[in-house]
């Protein structure tokens, strides 16, 4: 049974920065994980129009393929994924050389507080509750890359 501690802000730990040129973001590459395709691609909709280049991936072990092929400047993922979670998948990356500076930002229904230390601890940068708004997803991925 879940906590029932607080719900934490819906943008903890966001940068409060304005998205920069298009000419600035083009060149950062952004892994977007979600195991609903829906959501997916609405956050890589998003952050395409703030001119970041965008790869997807529907599990975590698809992302963990990805990351073995390209090397992404941000991560942005969801907690709630059957198998392995959002949790394991940062942890996972971190403990690989060329992923332990990679910034990581939870996009998740877990909005209780503890939920975000959670997401904290296991290596995100930090935590966006469910529904985000398109404004706050790309203020923290900007914030991530400057």
């Amino acid at each position: 049974m879940r906590s029932q501690s607080a719900v934490a802000p819906a943008h903890v730990g966001a940068p409060q920065v304005e998205p920069d040129s298009e000419e600035h973001t083009s060149r950062r590459h952004v892994l977007v994980v979600d195991d609903n395709p829906d959501i997916t691609e609405m956050l890589a909709a998003v952050l395409r129009l703030s001119g970041y280049d965008v790869s997807t991936a529907l599990s975590a072990p698809e992302a963990l393929k990805a990351a073995h092929e390209r090397r992404f400047d941000v991560v942005v993922s969801d907690i709630g994924m059957p198998g392995m979670n959002g949790y394991e998948l940062a942890r996972a990356l971190r403990a690989r050389p060329d992923y332990g500076s990679a910034r990581m930002v939870a996009v998740t229904g877990f909005a209780m507080y503890d939920d975000r230390d959670r997401a904290l601890e296991a290596g995100f940068d930090t935590h966006l509750s469910k529904p985000v708004a398109p404004a706050d997803l790309t203020r923290a991925v900007t914030g991530m890359v400057h």
